[in-house]
């Protein structure tokens, strides 16, 4: 038998273990390389929907600060309807570009949960514009805001992956004016 048959087994299995190291090495940087995309896109989609969600928040501030005007709230820094114009428009104006984002890289869940929390903050917008008096009205409009903002963060951390966090809701007493700085 000549040696080249002799060694032939060898070689069959150094060309086996290499065409196998080369796999494990192609299946585990494909899989390397997927996690690391899935987490990009994570961290994209928490940023859209931290993005939208201070969007959002700016108006209901706003609004917040109307409703004080108004007699609705006890708001340290309160505007007139006049006041707030500008500033509720560009409210609306950093918003748009959020909500678009969110359209295109958010889950249907979350997506859905958005609309239906701007929507009411829309209607807050459209009370406190329209110089809405009526008390009940309006904390039905706070309750309705705050549900659909908890509702938005649930789908978020819900899409993420995330544990259950805080619903943000806590009793705040009335306050008083704010005493002078000594």
């Amino acid at each position: 038998m000549s040696v080249f048959m002799q060694q032939l087994p060898a070689l069959v299995g150094v060309v086996i273990g290499a065409i196998g190291s080369y796999l494990v090495v192609v299946r585990g940087d494909q899989m390397r390389f997927r996690r690391e995309q899935a987490a990009r896109w994570e961290e994209r989609r928490l940023a859209v929907y931290a993005d939208y969600a201070r969007s959002v928040k700016k108006t209901v501030t706003v609004a917040y600060r109307v409703a004080a005007t108004n007699g609705h709230g006890t708001h340290p820094h309160p505007l007139t309807p006049e006041e707030a114009r500008p500033l509720l428009a560009e409210a609306n104006d950093e918003r748009d570009p959020t909500g678009e984002a969110l359209i295109m890289l958010g889950s249907v869940a979350v997506v859905e949960k958005a609309r239906a929390w701007v929507v009411t903050v829309m209607e807050m917008e459209r009370f406190v514009h329209d110089g809405g008096q009526d008390r009940e009205a309006w904390h039905a409009l706070l309750e309705r805001q705050r549900a659909g903002r908890e509702g938005y963060y649930t789908a978020v951390r819900e899409d993420l992956g995330l544990p259950p966090g805080h619903s943000a809701r806590w009793p705040i007493g009335a306050a008083g004016p704010v005493p002078p700085q000594r």
